[in-house]
């Protein structure tokens, strides 16, 4: 009950944001979705106002595209979730996948002495005590943050990234909204459970708190320069911790060509396929032997430095593969060579959580269907893209959802395949990858490692023996002392009691009323002042309040056709 108090509170808090919302997807012809998931009901009031005629031109366009232009319009938090949910082909329709990849920062910058300003106040010192120079204009700007390139005391060229002032109360203001919708949206409209929409929003708020953080961007290049140090292959640009804080990210400036800019390489003696062998090797590195790897190397983030060196830029989105998951991987993989549809579903529903409920007899079949369409075809001729699609569907069908890191590993490869073809006609992706896919399924059956495995299971059997007695001692403890709780999950009572509840706010509705009327004729027939013609001033106000909310109340039952 506190929890549903604090919602309502935060509801009304931001019921201008509430306002705006209801009146932009009523302009995009959504009244529908408004209607049917009871939003106008948050904001009652102010129904009438926000309410407003689809615009023609754009009830011309499909429905997609108007969810798109919706998201553009309410700004840089759903330009963001839309552009995060891009990425998630495995949860939302291909439709809308098509229109959210066409999802720009479209934001206009914030000016350079707000940035100055930020840098000043994160960092302690005036500007001028940081850098030598310092352009008030910025060379890029997006939804989270803005970049200016300077040059320290000391001459070195860095670019500083600003994120954008108040942004972490609009962002906090807009999750709190996203998710009272997803969960109002799921509630009332059966054909957006398929979405998953509470799923979605509870992904965005991870990544876009990961993203508000740039110390988290800034641990990110630590450990990815760590591990290519001894690498002459690739560069790593620096960070500089002295000038870098959550909302400050300084470093270094790079100069370099992108991988997409192929008609430059021969004028700087640079070499396309070369290009495409080394960031495919450095890029299966990072998954295979680090398990920590860039999960955005689309072209704008990959530039060409002198003699063919690899350089990745953003380091804010990172996949992160654990043991564990890894392990399942080897395993899927070793099913796939033995065509063991059993080892692979037992694998595949290991590693996804469901939306729903999961047919063990269907998943199976459909994966024996798959194996049979890629196995006799040779590593060479396999389409990773149209793998990792087929995957993808496979997922969306079954009711299972693909771990967020594990689905930026497919479509990181799926990016990587194209840009290797785009700079090499002759690239083959799958040539790359199978010296690492017959090292992981040699090792797993390497006689240290099948050790090691032992190893761990024994001690975790020894432990689990070690604290049986003292578990089965509290368990029987609890069960005496009555203090065992069991948590039941009613399904399908919402309808009944949202209907207990208005009849409850009726109730207390008439009630106040009636008081309202009874109080206001007694002091009508006590004739207490002020008094407006030989009628007290006080109780004509009670008498017209209370015909005003009559009249609402009745309105309100008239209109959801509740008499």
């Amino acid at each position: 009950m506190i929890r549903k108090i604090g919602m309502i509170g935060r509801t009304y808090r931001h019921a201008n944001r509430y306002l705006e919302i209801i009146g932009v997807l009523s302009k995009h012809g959504f009244a529908d979705i408004i209607s049917r998931s009871r939003l106008e009901s948050v904001i009652d009031f102010g129904r009438k106002i926000v309410f407003r005629n689809a615009d023609p031109k754009i009830l011309s366009l499909s429905r997609w595209e108007r969810m798109r232009l919706v998201l553009e319009k309410l700004g840089p938090t759903f330009i963001k979730f839309g552009q995060v949910m891009s990425n998630r082909a495995d949860l939302i329709p291909m439709e809308l996948l098509v229109e959210l990849e066409k999802l720009q920062d479209s934001v206009p910058p914030f000016s350079g002495d707000e940035a100055t300003h930020i840098i000043e106040k994160e960092l302690g010192k005036p500007l001028t005590e940081i850098f030598k120079t310092f352009s008030q204009i910025p060379i890029a700007a997006a939804s989270i943050a803005q970049v200016h390139k300077a040059t320290l005391i000391d001459g070195e060229d860095v670019v500083v990234k600003v994120q954008r002032p108040g942004l972490g109360r609009i962002i906090e203001t807009d999750l709190e909204i996203m998710f009272n919708l997803a969960m109002m949206a799921e509630k009332h409209i059966p054909e957006m459970k398929f979405l998953n929409l509470v799923h979605l929003v509870e992904e965005f708020e991870k990544s876009i708190r990961k993203e508000l953080n740039f110390s988290i961007e800034a641990t990110n290049l630590d450990r990815f320069g760590t591990y290519f140090q001894k690498n002459a292959n690739i560069y790593v640009p620096k960070y500089y911790q002295d000038f870098s804080t959550k909302k400050i990210l300084t470093m270094e400036f790079i100069d370099g060509i992108k991988i997409s800019d192929i008609e430059h390489f021969k004028k700087h003696e640079l070499y396309p396929k070369v290009i495409a062998r080394r960031g495919t090797d450095l890029f299966l590195e990072q998954i295979f032997e680090y398990g920590f790897f860039h999960a955005d190397p689309h072209p704008g983030n990959i530039l060409v430095l002198p003699d063919n060196i690899i350089c990745f830029l953003d380091y804010g989105m990172m996949g992160t593969l654990t043991r564990r998951t890894l392990e399942l991987i080897k395993s899927l993989m070793i099913g796939v060579v033995n065509r063991d549809s059993d080892v692979i579903t037992r694998n595949v529903i290991k590693l996804c959580d469901s939306s729903g409920e999961l047919n063990i007899n269907r998943i199976e079949l459909q994966t024996t269907e798959l194996i049979d369409r890629y196995y006799y075809q040779s590593l060479q001729k396999i389409d990773v893209a149209a793998l990792f699609n087929d995957f993808v569907i496979f997922f969306r069908e079954n009711n299972l959802i693909i771990p967020s890191d594990l689905y930026l590993l497919g479509k990181a490869l799926g990016i990587l395949q194209g840009n290797g073809e785009k700079l090499d006609p002759d690239f083959n992706f799958s040539k790359h990858i199978e010296p690492y896919i017959k090292k992981l399924i040699k090792d797993r059956y390497h006689p240290f490692k099948i050790a090691k495995d032992i190893y761990f299971s024994v001690e975790e059997f020894g432990q689990l023996m070690r604290d049986l007695p003292y578990d089965v001692r509290e368990i029987i403890g609890k069960i005496k002392g009555g203090k065992i709780k069991i948590d039941i999950e009613h399904k399908g009572l919402d309808h009944m009691l949202g209907t207990h509840e208005r009849i409850s706010n009726r109730v207390s509705f008439a009630i106040v009323l009636a008081s309202m009327i009874i109080g206001s004729s007694l002091i009508v027939f006590s004739k207490i002042p002020p008094m407006w013609n030989d009628i007290p001033v006080i109780g004509l106000i009670g008498f017209l309040a209370a015909g005003i909310l009559g009249f609402w109340l009745l309105i309100s039952i008239l209109r959801h056709r509740k008499m």
